[in-house]
């Protein structure tokens, strides 16, 4: 995603790994809050937030706010004695703001290399930061995020966990095509008591409601034949939670290692293959930006978890349109039943691949 004079080295490099970077393979132990940290042996990672608010008038936000780590040279490469301006790993960011009650999208990008400590990842409590865009740990379980967007305001949220992590995949890594490598390590803390306030101006508008976060790392990305996928994660109003991912091929159809996971009210998470799931897309949006025509409605189909519901995109227009790399990502509401009991929810999705093939960009 991110800066596109730098783009051929941060998304769309070859998929083709050196031998000198770690690929995620099974049996990775995951340890907490170690694994929040950064893992440097890897190639690319990213923290990724996403969240709906509501504030106390009861207008509606969604928002988006990821830290990018793309490898330059392995840790066995780096000298602490090498000039400031040779450095290991180029750090870059989304922010976006899904204003639902006045139908506004907004986005924007930092990126640097962090020579002069502008920008990086583990000092003390922060995780990972761009000028003042602030990823910090706040306890084990506890995250605080700071950003500002130029033209709109400064966004400070609070989080709090209310279930453990839990793992994606099975063994220890996330599948995303067959073949060694082509996977990465891949966790998520779905539920995250959200509070906070929106700075527009000198007025502070405070909000709350619910996030969810990705944390996820790897070396080798796409496999030959994929050109992109579909992502959501919801929050349901009966405690649990869902993930899913299809990987699509350049023939239409979804590679069979796509998969999901299922978060009961208590946290326990169930692995769902990808014969265990079917999404429809049933609604599209074509951007007047890219000429991409993303589907923004769906119908996902769980029989085994006897859950069935319909995804509706609460802003059409929620495209990332850093050209020429360009992506969909937004809020969405959910409806349908469960075990023939009504249920709604709240999440976000995520599409790529439709203005074009990705090559390294991995979920």
């Amino acid at each position: 995603m991110k800066n596109y004079a730098l783009v051929s080295v941060v998304m769309l490099a070859t998929a083709v790994f050196a031998a000198e970077w770690k690929i995620a393979e099974p049996g990775w132990t995951y340890e907490f809050p170690r694994d929040h940290h950064i893992h440097p042996e890897f190639k690319t990672e990213w923290w990724y937030f996403t969240g709906n608010v509501t504030d106390l008038d009861g207008h509606r936000f969604g928002y988006e706010l990821t830290f990018f780590r793309q490898g330059i040279r392995p840790p066995d490469e780096r000298s602490p004695s090498a000039s400031r301006f040779i450095v290991g790993d180029l750090k870059f960011a989304h922010l976006a703001i899904t204003d639902v009650s006045k139908q506004r999208f907004q986005f924007q990008q930092k990126i640097s290399r962090g020579a002069f400590g502008e920008a990086g990842f583990d000092d003390g409590k922060r995780l990972a930061w761009i000028d003042d865009w602030v990823l910090a740990t706040n306890g084990d379980d506890a995250f605080d995020l700071k950003a500002t967007m130029k033209d709109w305001g400064t966004i400070h949220l609070h989080l709090r966990a209310t279930k453990a992590p839990v793992i994606h995949g099975q063994d220890g890594v996330s599948a995303k095509a067959s073949g060694a490598g082509h996977a990465s390590h891949y966790y998520s803390m779905t539920r995250l008591e959200t509070t906070g306030e929106f700075f527009i101006g000198k007025r502070s508008q405070p909000f709350r409601g619910e996030s969810w976060f990705d944390h996820e790392w790897a070396t080798n990305q796409l496999a030959p034949g994929q050109t992109g996928w579909d992502w959501l994660s919801v929050h349901f109003d009966d405690g649990s939670e869902l993930m899913l991912y299809q990987m699509r091929l350049e023939n239409g159809t979804v590679d069979p290692t796509s998969s999901g996971t299922m978060i009961a009210p208590d946290g326990a998470g169930t692995f769902l293959p990808s014969t265990s799931f079917r999404m429809t897309p049933m609604r599209y949006w074509k951007s007047a930006v890219s000429g991409a025509k993303y589907p923004i409605g769906w119908r996902v189909e769980l029989p085994e978890q006897h859950l069935e519901f319909t995804v509706a995109a609460v802003v059409e227009d929620q495209e990332l349109a850093f050209l020429p790399l360009v992506y969909w990502e937004g809020a969405i509401d959910v409806s349908g039943t469960r075990s023939g009991k009504a249920i709604t929810g709240r999440g976000y999705l995520e599409l790529t691949g439709y203005a074009g093939p990705l090559r390294e960009l991995q979920r």
